[in-house]
């Protein structure tokens, strides 16, 4: 893998599903990308682009993007074992966990969110909808701030995927109007390899 500065984070959490991170690159490996041979030039744009995953998946699939929500939880000021930017993100938080998966239940991708507890509720009016399309309905204009790139394991992701690990994934901050709206860290099926092609042949 190509070196790079660790990104910063407490250890992971039992509430939420970290992957346990084999390589980290902060927002200079994202802004600089990684060789091909490392990561594909497909599954980059993907990863390290700052367009909507879930319009993405809607696109390489042809099926409608869907979610389960799994967890809506308030939690602590302890920061949650969240990446770092979590700090820059108004507290007291409140968690979001969900499956992307197509509309026949194939899951593509895991993704955890906090939000400043007292203003979810004006960003997500239908929970149930993908944070992009509920977004997307009330317009807001976000910029999305990738903060770090990791590659690693994770059980229970291997089980709700059925797909063997490693994976990779990512964290970024959402900003609206120049202020941190949600910090998002999402981990992708190596199921798209079947649209996208081999993430790269030197994985490690």
């Amino acid at each position: 893998m190509a070196s790079a500065s660790p990104v910063l984070s407490s250890a992971p959490s039992a509430s939420w599903h970290a992957l346990k991170p084999l390589w980290q690159g902060n927002q200079a490996v994202v802004k600089q990308g990684l060789p091909h041979d490392q990561l594909s030039p497909a599954w980059q744009i993907l990863m390290l682009g700052d367009g909507s995953p879930t319009r993405h998946l809607q696109l390489l699939t042809r099926e409608p993007t869907e979610v389960d929500v799994i967890d809506m939880s308030p939690v602590d000021s302890g920061g949650d074992s969240a990446p770092l930017p979590i700090t820059q993100v108004p507290g007291p938080h409140l968690r979001r966990q969900v499956w992307l998966r197509t509309a026949s239940g194939q899951r593509l991708a895991y993704a955890t969110s906090w939000w400043e507890a007292s203003h979810v509720d004006e960003y997500l009016e239908n929970r149930s909808l993908p944070v992009w399309a509920s977004l997307a309905r009330l317009r807001t204009e976000l910029y999305r701030d990738i903060q770090g790139i990791e590659f690693g394991h994770s059980l229970a992701l291997e089980e709700a995927f059925e797909q063997k690990g490693p994976f990779w994934g990512r964290h970024y901050l959402f900003w609206h109007h120049g202020q941190p709206l949600t910090l998002i860290y999402e981990v992708f099926s190596p199921y798209l390899i079947r649209y996208l092609g081999p993430m790269g042949s030197r994985c490690l």
